[in-house]
């Protein structure tokens, strides 16, 4: 793997980031961003209010043990939250303290290492959104660019290793107060329920760095695929990479398992990486593409019609405009992810389910028959119902 640690590029290195890092000021800017993210407590159970009761004290503490490098992360606390697929994803919530200093490293290195992240790097970075990986995806095809290599790294934040991500940050940061930070902070361990488990690897998912420590990770694979001349997309630990013909689609995927494994340890899914034509199909950020064009997957549908058929259950002791309410969010935050979708004849059938439903729970146990009655025409739109073909994007 290629270092950048060279003497020549010293002088492009931070030396002196630690210092900024313990001023009570940037330290008040990082509590007040850990406080507008909110958040759960971690394994002290102090919450964001019980922190800024004690705010001063607190931050002046912080500002003591930096200064003295007696700085020890806490473990950061285990919970799991279910996936789509039935599985539960681990989570780690770090303590309330633990979030601030984390906050402000992110301040601190963040302007660094965007001036060296590429374009095709879309994951949690200021100014870019999955909306412009998706855009850039059907441009792409578009283009003739109709191979794709759907590449699933497998379990990408349980395995980044600990040695080579402190390398890459090295590369722009000599700091040996920050790396010692950083590193603590990698190997605090996490305690699920009452046991304390030990970090050899990985970075825990819920840590306020965690995003910026992936993207240095996987900068070093941006950089080198663009090298070998293969078209990447990516968003965090998902991407794709786009070819012209099956052959080239070929190298490019030997080409990623290789670097992901010989340089940074990272292995592609054997079950969930594949080559495919875009006539066949793929799925990508929560889309479906196809050539003719790209809307939600099935999943994600499914998951949108179970949050509506529970919110618009017939049992609720609720008057019809409360139960539009409760829904209006709901239908104008997946509407605006998947406003870039092009089956517009989609959405006017979700459109239509939706007023059935509200119709039926108007009706409550009257005859299904007489439903259209009860509601006609446009009414529910004019009670102030949005609707998904609002919407998409011109």
């Amino acid at each position: 793997m290629q270092r950048w640690n060279e003497k020549y590029h010293d002088k492009f290195k931070r030396h002196s980031l630690s210092g900024q890092l313990r001023e009570i000021p940037f330290l008040n800017k990082a509590w007040m961003r850990v406080k507008e993210n909110r958040g759960c407590p971690g394994i002290d159970n102090e919450d964001i209010s019980q922190f800024e009761n004690q705010l001063d004290l607190r931050l002046l503490e912080i500002q003591r043990l930096l200064r003295e490098k007696r700085y020890e992360p806490e473990p950061v606390k285990r919970v799991f939250i279910p996936k789509p697929d039935g599985r539960q994803r681990p989570l780690g919530i770090p303590t309330v303290r633990d979030r601030v200093v984390q906050q402000g490293l992110r301040m601190l290195l963040e302007p660094v290492f965007e001036e060296s992240f590429l374009p095709c790097s879309h994951g949690y970075r200021p100014g870019k959104n999955a909306h412009q990986a998706i855009t850039k995806a059907s441009a792409y095809i578009e283009h003739g660019y109709c191979w794709v290599v759907d590449a699933d790294i497998d379990g990408f934040f349980d395995h980044v290793d600990h040695t080579i991500l402190l390398d890459l940050v090295n590369e722009k940061v000599s700091d040996g107060s920050i790396l010692r930070l950083i590193e603590s902070f990698l190997k605090s361990g996490v305690m699920n329920g009452g046991e304390f488990i030990e970090s050899v690897e990985g970075t825990p998912q819920g840590g306020v760095i965690s995003p910026l420590l992936a993207n240095i990770y996987l900068n070093h694979f941006d950089r080198r695929m663009g090298e070998l001349g293969f078209i990447l997309d990516r968003y965090a630990d998902d991407f794709l990479i786009f070819c012209k013909t099956e052959e080239e689609a070929i190298r490019a995927l030997d080409s990623a398992r290789g670097i992901l494994w010989n340089e940074l340890r990272l292995s592609l899914s054997a079950t969930k990486t594949r080559i495919v034509h875009c006539s066949e199909g793929f799925d990508f950020l929560g889309y479906h593409f196809q050539k003719g064009g790209k809307g939600p997957k099935e999943s994600a549908i499914r998951k949108f019609k179970d949050n509506v058929r529970f919110r618009t259950r017939r049992n609720q002791p609720k008057k019809l405009q409360q139960v539009i309410g409760e829904l209006n969010p709901l239908i104008r935050g997946w509407g605006s992810y998947f406003s870039l979708s092009k089956w517009k004849t989609q959405f006017s059938k979700l459109d239509h389910w939706i007023r059935t439903r509200l119709r039926c729970f108007k009706a409550k146990h009257r005859d299904r028959h007489v439903i259209y009655y009860v509601l006609p025409g446009n009414a529910l739109e004019k009670m102030g119902l949005t609707t998904l073909r609002s919407c998409l994007s011109r």
